[in-house]
């Protein structure tokens, strides 16, 4: 089996618990307005093999016995390449590995059998409703709503991200719809919220692709910080009300 790999990091400290080996992988059918990631839009050619990626995460098996860490699966999107995800972590799995995948929930399918493989989900919000939803990916909710439903009856423990875009989640309205939204998915042990940046600004120059928040200024992180300690706030308030 051929996997379509950008990058690997081999001691990412963000994707997960511990020391990971983050792997990269093209592909995304979203078209996100903050992607920092536009280079990974493309599937590309297939460039490593399931067997060449397990012996490349193989080599660092002791720092993850050491750190809790393991190996994280990104993107892009890596469930649109079902059938490698399916058949590396089937290896990893045989091998004592922690996996790890962080995904958006916008795959082509096989979301029961992915899951029952994986160790933990770091799930991508976009946004609550429907209109907000197609206005920020260009795609359609209903995908992502389907991956959330195969995911609560996995039973597999959930990480939130939300990307903090000014003048479009930082307000008390977007907080409240999230904080309400989240209440439907279960075992989440750790919300984040990370501030929108421009790291990713000359990708688009490169590739020449319109950029359409060139004109939005980044996120000041410590703002962000205390948006996300007014969340939890009331994320906590409506968990305790149901």
């Amino acid at each position: 089996m051929q996997a379509s790999v950008n990058q690997i990091e081999t001691f990412g400290l963000v994707d997960g618990p511990g020391i990971r080996t983050v792997i990269f992988l093209n592909g995304c059918r979203l078209r996100c307005l903050y992607c920092h990631n536009p280079e990974m839009w493309r599937m590309g050619d297939a460039n490593y093999t399931t067997d060449e990626l397990v012996e490349k995460v193989l080599r660092n098996k002791p720092y993850f016995k050491r750190n809790n860490g393991g190996v994280t699966f990104s993107g892009g999107e890596p469930l649109l390449q079902i059938d490698f995800l399916l058949d590396i972590c089937k290896k990893l799995k045989e091998e004592g590995i922690h996996i790890a995948l962080d995904t958006a929930g916008v795959g082509i399918g096989k979301y029961e059998e992915i899951l029952s493989l994986v160790d933990l989900v770091l799930l991508d919000i976009k946004h609550v409703n429907a209109k907000g939803y197609k206005e920020i990916t260009g795609t359609d909710i209903d995908e992502s709503e389907k991956f959330i439903k195969c995911l609560n009856r996995s039973n597999k423990p959930v990480w939130i991200r939300q990307v903090i875009v000014p003048g479009v989640m930082d307000n008390d309205n977007y907080l409240h719809d999230l904080a309400s939204y989240l209440q439907k998915i279960k075992n989440i042990e750790k919300i984040e919220f990370l501030p929108f940046h421009h790291l990713g600004f000359s990708k688009y120059e490169e590739l020449k692709i319109e950029n359409p928040l060139k004109d939005v200024a980044e996120m000041d992180t410590k703002e962000c910080e205390e948006l996300q300690e007014k969340f939890m706030n009331i994320y906590h308030g409506i968990s305790n009300q149901n």
